[in-house]
């Protein structure tokens, strides 16, 4: 039988998706949920250029096993794996990674939902949304954005 091994990484690497399903993969699971969040084009009307992301490493990772723990006590998850990225994206990128795996898809598939939801909410990484007209804003879920004329260079 496979020992349980969870990945959490948060990494200014690219993020390599097939690493990350295969290591959610177990002859135990018959059902394997991959989540990728990536950077896109456009948000709320506005031509995206880039994002970065910044971490406070320590508390992230933490707060990162925590929800990891709590997922599993959730749901009977055979293979839990988490992985964001830091730094400067670029269109395409993959900012995020979720792998879950288990018995039924059921309970991969919210396991996963869950996990991002949470991720968003209580994990101490934050984004930087890098418009095409030059101008950016620190973002966080929960916290209503300023319109874009209050955008900071």
């Amino acid at each position: 039988m496979k020992t349980v091994q969870t990945m959490i990484q948060l990494t200014h690497n690219p993020i390599d998706p097939t690493a990350v399903l295969e290591s959610a993969r177990s002859p135990a699971a018959g059902a394997v949920v991959l989540f990728l969040g990536t950077v896109r084009q456009m948000t709320g009307g506005r031509q995206t250029r880039s994002l970065d992301y910044e971490a406070y490493p320590e508390m992230a990772r933490q707060a990162l096993a925590e929800l990891e723990a709590e997922a599993r006590r959730r749901w009977p998850l055979v293979e839990c794996q988490l992985v964001h990225r830091l730094g400067t994206l670029a269109l395409g990128e993959v900012s995020v990674a979720i792998a879950t795996s288990a018995a039924h898809r059921q309970p991969a598939f919210e396991a996963a939902a869950w996990l991002l939801d949470r991720i968003k909410q209580v994990v101490p990484i934050w984004k930087k949304e890098n418009w095409a007209d030059g101008t950016g804003q620190w973002v966080h879920p929960g916290i209503e954005a300023a319109s874009p004329g209050d955008a900071a260079p």
